[in-house]
This record gives structure tokens, C-alpha cells and sequence, in this order.
């Protein structure tokens, strides 16, 4: 069962939240620095990084059917829809730029949310997946809402994308500070020091992927049955040996 959108949206308005935010959108914004022109999509509860994409051409956001959906953005220029995860209400490669955060944990069917973002991700498009870190801190608090659903190792993660024909193209880690009140000021300074001295996960994954290059194959004409048996059937012709190909060498006289 999903998190209702009243507690993710809870969530982000405390101070919690509002780290997680800063933080991860920092992570986004250096992969995805210029969308401008492009068609962007934002699965599960991606309102909160969405407003970083605003110049892109189109920026949409489908939250499912089992959390719910909420206004967004704030200016009541509605571009969220509610959707079913295995049949979202897009045409084929339309989007450029993916997004999902809060939406692979608590799915269902999470092969078929990851096969649908396949299915609508443009041929040179890319896909960034959020998901709680197996191990991490964040995945232990539930208070927040990467303690709910399953979350996943960095290989666990590359399987599954590599399952719904998608390619890991890059990762990183976020929220390497735990969810504690008193650590929130110092958390900015703590992703970037963590890392270096302390070999733990963060909090979430954050990986990259794009559609995996389709590579074709030509059949080899297959032999038939009397082909097979050609060889077996027919007696070899005699072939001669080497000894007669030698020429002769004749005395003239």
C-alpha cells in the first residue's frame, strides 16, 4: 500500500524534507543542468524536484492511482494526472527526460512501472530513478518516506532496469547524513565529507539509465533435412593425392 500524498507532501514542508529536497535536487540539477526544449515527465511523488525543470518544453507529473494526486504547480495551472502505473495515458517515446522518485519502492508491480517508463522514454531520452538505499539511514526512518516499501542495493537496482530493456548509464548517492534534527545544519557539509572518510551508503540511490541500444541480428539460412543428409548419403568423390599432383619428371634423352 502507498503512502498517502498528504504525508509525502507533509514531508517536504518540514525541515526534514526541505533538506532531502535541497539535497537531492542538487544531485539532479548537476546530471540534468538544461532541459530547455525538451519534454520532461515526473512518476511517483516529484513534485517537489519538478519547479527545477520548469523551462523545459512540457513538464508533467502522473502520480498513482494508490497515492493519490495532488495540485501542481501552485499557480493552478494543473499539469498532474493521476495514473494507472502499468498503463500510463502517453504515446510511445514522448518524453526526454524521466523522472521517478517515490514510485518503485511501494509499487505493486514494480516491473511494470519500470517497463511503462520504458515504453515512453524518447530513443536518446534519459531516465533518473530515485529509490531508498538498502543499508542506508534513510531506510530505517519511518517517519520519512524512504522507510516505507522495499528499498534496494545499487546491483539490485541495475537488474531491474536492465530487465525492462533500460541501460545504467550512472549513479550516486544522496541523503548521506542521517534523518536527525540535530545533524540538519550541518547536512550540506556532511554529504560532501561522508563520502570521503566514512564508506557507508547514503540514503537514496540515484541512477541514470537510458534505452538499451537495439542491436540486430541476421539469421543464418538454415540447411534442410536433405542438405544434412547430402553429406551422409552421397559417397565422396575420390579426391587424388598429393603424390599424383607431383609432376613427373621425364628424361628426354
Amino acid at each position: 500500500m502507498r503512502r498517502p500524498v498528504e504525508d509525502l507532501n507533509s514531508f517536504y514542508l518540514s525541515p526534514e524534507g526541505q533538506v532531502a529536497r535541497r539535497l537531492i535536487g542538487r544531485k539532479l540539477g548537476e546530471a540534468w543542468p538544461d532541459v530547455r526544449g525538451l519534454d520532461v515527465l515526473g512518476i511517483g511523488y516529484c513534485s517537489p524536484y519538478l519547479d527545477q525543470f520548469a523551462e523545459g518544453r512540457r513538464v508533467l507529473a502522473a502520480m498513482p492511482a494508490g497515492q493519490g494526486a495532488e495540485i501542481w504547480p501552485a499557480d493552478m495551472r494543473v499539469r498532474t494526472v493521476l495514473i494507472d502505473e502499468q498503463a500510463l495515458p502517453f504515446p510511445t517515446g514522448l518524453f526526454d527526460r524521466i523522472l521517478i522518485i517515490h514510485a518503485l519502492e511501494e509499487s505493486p508491480t514494480p516491473q511494470g512501472l519500470l517497463l511503462e517508463a520504458a515504453r515512453l522514454l524518447a530513443p536518446n531520452g534519459k531516465l533518473i530513478i530515485g529509490v531508498a538505499a538498502r543499508g542506508g539511514f534513510w531506510a530505517h526512518a519511518e517517519r520519512t518516506p524512504f522507510g516505507y516499501g522495499q528499498p534496494y542495493s545499487r546491483l539490485q537496482l541495475e537488474a531491474a532496469l536492465r530487465d525492462a530493456d533500460l541501460e545504467p548509464l550512472a549513479w550516486s548517492y544522496a541523503l548521506y547524513a542521517p534523518p536527525l534534527k540535530s545533524l540538519l545544519r550541518w547536512a550540506g557539509a556532511l554529504e560532501k565529507i561522508l563520502p570521503r572518510i566514512w564508506p557507508l551508503t547514503g540514503g537514496l540511490i540515484l541512477m541514470e539509465a537510458g534505452r538499451r541500444p537495439f542491436v540486430a541480428h541476421t539469421p543464418r539460412p538454415q540447411k534442410s533435412i536433405m542438405d544434412e543428409l547430402r553429406g551422409v548419403l552421397v559417397p565422396p568423390q575420390p579426391v587424388p593425392t598429393s603424390r599424383e599432383l607431383e609432376p613427373v619428371s621425364r628424361d628426354l634423352g
